[in-house]
């Protein structure tokens, strides 16, 4: 990280205390005199003068979905993001490594934006800026941790000019007509904040992600006192976490998971523990290093972004790890299993990860045996059950232990359950309240919980992606819809929502592929052969040969004389195949004709 030049002006991709104002005023003067005898024009005037008035909440991501986290204010010339996360793909969508939001209507107003705030580190919340900053070029203002876990992304990418600004719980920063005031928040990462935006119509009160923890094992607690002079100045809208608004209760505090640790190691002492847990987590990472040396164990970290959260946490002080802890996970061989702790990725069950590695027997830096403990101190994320269940069960056929939150308090939540997000609705005291960051039965849900708490109905809506939700401080309604959706990246480029490659793969993945080769006799434009090749699809020799049958013997009625090209030519080939195939195997393969002139 680099720090200020000689002029005392920032350097690109550094971390900046506040940011100075991104304001950009003005704009032209209307001259009303000339409007009166052009109504085309004075219509577009009336609806510029309205749109002045207006703010207006556009949502990206992270409204019917979990994940892809983002929203975009605007109001006027102005705009301001906040987030700029990813989702992982589903089944059903192959090859496919990421998912991010579609940016198509920002980079159509990249002039107005004034800057990207992040409320915290997770990827659900970061993980596309790699991506967007590459056509978007903006500002990003973040706490320490949460811009130290974006500039390793960045330069990842090889993104080498981006603009980032270091903010601290408290600090206020003025973009364009917006004045963002960023609060301390807890959560299950370091450096969560809540943002309280002042606009020309009200204040919006966007609470990120959160739980409320009155004994943190690091950090301050979350700033209720702030949250309610805030309230008390009055706020027009609030927008907040719904993840987990289907649990009624609170969230248990970090500090269950210290006690449940501390005993886990006391319980194992003579066998080597495993255990897998969320890289970010960093509060979660300094309770197993300190348990480590209190236990005498030696630490090693498996799976790239574990050494890479580690490390870079400990350069700017978030984590404490003490000389001669950390061993390189191909040296535990050496020493006892009593004297070892594996910190690994792969909670989720994730296909590459160390633990799914070690659990399958394809990871030869560490093998799993019957004097191993291996914890998974992760909640399952909906849709990842069957993953990790899978990694479990494989643990238990090698021999292993295993701790997950099935049977003991492994892990707690950072998302505020019905009981906080109560506490947060009686204390901000919003006009209007969007719901957003999960599913429509969440989003629904906590619509409920508001109106259970005095909330009218008409000051709540429920957004979905592409809706902007429009208020003049008075009223709130629905306005046009905009471009948006999702976005897939395969590690060498990004595709759209409709992209050709995507149905392509499906289509593969589905239907499987046939391969057909077809000769052609130069001088006389007769057959000379045809091959049938077969990939992911189920045909026996008998069918093949049928199909070859088939296919020659529509070629051998044509005459190839009168066929005018080999797209026409090809064109025929699928035809007389697809029809077979289809009664053959009641599939529809993908077909790629081969003409070769012999």
């Amino acid at each position: 990280m680099k720090d200020k030049n000689s002029r005392g002006e920032p350097k690109k991709n550094t971390l900046r205390a506040a940011a100075n104002s991104a304001a950009v005023k003005g704009g032209k003067k209307v001259n009303s005199v000339s409007l009166r005898h052009t109504p085309n024009k004075d219509k577009k005037a009336k609806t510029e003068k309205a749109d002045k008035k207006t703010l207006k909440i556009r949502f990206l991501g992270g409204v019917g979905e979990i994940g892809k986290n983002m929203t975009a204010l605007e109001f006027g010339k102005d705009i301001i993001i906040i987030d700029a996360g990813l989702t992982f793909p589903s089944e059903n969508m192959p090859g496919v490594d990421l998912v991010i939001p579609d940016v198509t209507y920002l980079t159509q107003n990249k002039n107005k934006i004034r800057g990207i705030v992040i409320t915290h580190g997770h990827e659900d919340h970061i993980g596309s800026l790699p991506y967007i900053l590459k056509e978007l070029s903006a500002p990003v203002f973040g706490t320490k941790i949460t811009l130290t876990l974006i500039e390793n992304k960045l330069k990842e990418q090889k993104i080498n000019d981006a603009v980032l600004n270091c903010v601290n719980a408290g600090s206020i920063v003025k973009l364009g007509c917006f004045t963002i005031e960023f609060i301390n928040v807890n959560h299950s990462i370091a450096g969560a904040v809540a943002l309280s935006v002042t606009t020309p119509v009200g204040v919006v009160f966007h609470s990120g992600d959160f739980k409320i923890d009155y004994t943190p094992v690091a950090g301050d607690t979350m700033d209720l006192t702030r949250i309610a002079e805030i309230g008390k100045k009055g706020v027009l809208l609030l927008m907040a976490d719904s993840t987990n608004v289907e649990r009624e209760g609170f969230t248990m505090s970090e500090s269950v998971v210290k006690d449940t640790l501390e005993h886990v190691f006391g319980d194992n002492v003579g066998r080597r523990l495993i255990i897998a847990t969320f890289a970010s987590n960093v509060h979660r990472l300094q309770q197993i290093l300190d348990l480590a040396v209190k236990y005498k164990r030696k630490v090693a970290f498996s799976g790239r972004s574990m050494i890479n959260i580690a490390e870079a946490a400990e350069k700017i002080g978030e984590l404490r790890i003490p000389a001669n802890l950390i061993i390189d996970v191909e040296k535990t061989g050496s020493f006892k299993d009593g004297q070892i702790v594996i910190v690994s990725t792969g909670t989720q069950g994730e296909p590459m990860s160390a633990l799914t590695r070690m659990a399958s027997g394809e990871f030869n830096k560490v093998k799993i045996g019957s004097n191993d403990t291996v914890v998974i101190s992760a909640s399952v994320i909906p849709g990842n059950e069957k993953m990790i269940y899978g990694v479990i069960n494989n643990l238990y056929r090698l021999g292993a232990e295993v701790i997950y939150e099935s049977l003991e308090p492994i892990h707690v939540s950072g998302h505020a359950l019905r009981g906080e997000l109560r506490t947060l609705h009686s204390l901000v005291k919003p006009k209007f309240f969007i719901p957003v960051h999960g599913e429509y039965r969440h989003l629904k849900k906590h619509a409920r919980l508001a109106e259970e708490m005095g909330m009218r109905q008409s000051n709540i809506v429920i957004a979905e992606i592409g809706d902007t939700v429009e208020t003049d401080g008075k009223n709130i309604r629905f306005g046009e819809k905009f471009p948006a959706g999702s976005r897939f990246v395969d590690g060498v480029g990004i595709d759209g929502a409709d992209s050709f490659v995507l149905r392509d793969r499906i289509h593969l993945s589905e239907d499987g592929l046939l391969v057909a080769v077809v000769a052609v006799e130069e001088l006389s434009a007769t057959l000379s052969s045809v091959e049938i090749v077969s990939k992911g699809l189920v045909m026996t020799d008998s069918a093949i040969a049928e199909a070859k049958a088939a296919l020659s013997n529509t070629l051998k009625q044509i005459d190839l004389r009168t066929v005018r090209d080999e797209t026409e030519l090809s064109g025929i080939i699928r035809r007389s195949l697809r029809n077979y195939v289809f009664k053959a195997t009641k599939k529809n393969p993908m077909i790629i004709p081969i003409v070769m002139v012999v």
